[in-house]
């Protein structure tokens, strides 16, 4: 039988801690309650302000009400439609308007002539609300989905735009010298290096064109669609059916979030790829 070697005193092995076991499952169910929290407290006041007859139920109606407003779109086969349809437009435009965002961004970013050429029209046109778009849209692509997909397009091209060609410029020089040095240039050398560099923001680009993809879309769906979430918008407040409206709201909410969870499972993947 051999025996357990104990080690000396000062030597690493007896200065060095015993790691503990990280807990994940305990750190997402406290990330998981701690966001909880206050959608429930919401709800919570919510409710009693209706009870104790703070709100009138014709201005605010009651959670069940909401709720069964849901079901009825439901079983009428709506909800699910109009949920689809502008899932569907915001997935296409973004992909659209990112993609373009990235591509403008890195001309911008790394050519100083492209800068001096675009950054001006481009900043104006930035400025332009998503609202005065519509109409011209409406008169050029008519009614169907390529005015709403172009609409949200344009919301989700210009924060792309903004983070990557801002997030090129101040790259580190040392590393772009030391990638022309093993022989990279171009394509290769903003493939394998810049655009690494700078993954960071081009995934905050990517959240905030996200969001800004679905304001774009209820404006467009707003004065233009007969089906998604912001025709449910407009058409509840012309029948006042308040309890909808909230219902559109709390899915424009919902879904925005967990579109937005999904860039940010793509963020910790593309981090620990490139990053």
């Amino acid at each position: 039988m051999t025996q357990t070697q104990i080690p000396k005193p000062g030597t690493a092995a007896a200065v060095r801690p015993a790691r503990r076991p990280i807990r994940l499952t305990s750190r997402r169910g406290f990330v998981i309650f701690g966001g909880a929290l206050l959608p429930l407290a919401i709800l919570l006041v919510w409710q009693l302000s209706i009870t104790l007859g703070v709100v009138s139920v014709s201005q605010l109606p009651s959670p069940a009400m909401v709720f069964l407003a849901a079901i009825d779109l439901y079983e009428r086969g709506q909800l699910t439609l109009y949920v689809a349809i502008s899932t569907q437009r915001v997935l296409i435009g973004f992909a659209i308007g990112a993609s373009l965002g990235v591509a403008a961004g890195a001309l911008v970013g790394l050519s100083r002539g492209a800068n001096v050429l675009l950054s001006p029209t481009l900043g104006a046109i930035r400025a332009v609300p998503s609202l005065a778009w519509v109409p011209l849209l409406l008169l050029w692509l008519g009614f169907g989905e390529q005015s709403k997909i172009t609409l949200v397009a344009i919301g989700a091209f210009f924060p792309v735009y903004t983070t990557v060609s801002l997030a090129l410029r101040h790259v580190d020089q040392h590393l772009v010298e030391a990638g022309r040095a093993f022989g990279l240039g171009g394509i290769r050398l903003f493939t394998a290096v810049q655009l690494p560099a700078v993954i960071p923001s081009v995934i905050s680009g990517l959240r905030l064109a996200l969001a800004q993809a679905w304001l774009f879309l209820v404006a467009a769906e707003l004065l233009g669609a007969s089906m998604g979430l912001g025709f449910l918008l407009s058409e509840s407040g012309g029948n006042g059916r308040i309890d909808r409206i909230i219902l559109a709201i709390v899915l424009l909410a919902v879904i925005g979030k967990i579109t937005d969870a999904v860039v940010g499972i793509f963020e910790k993947w593309a981090n620990k790829k490139w990053a």
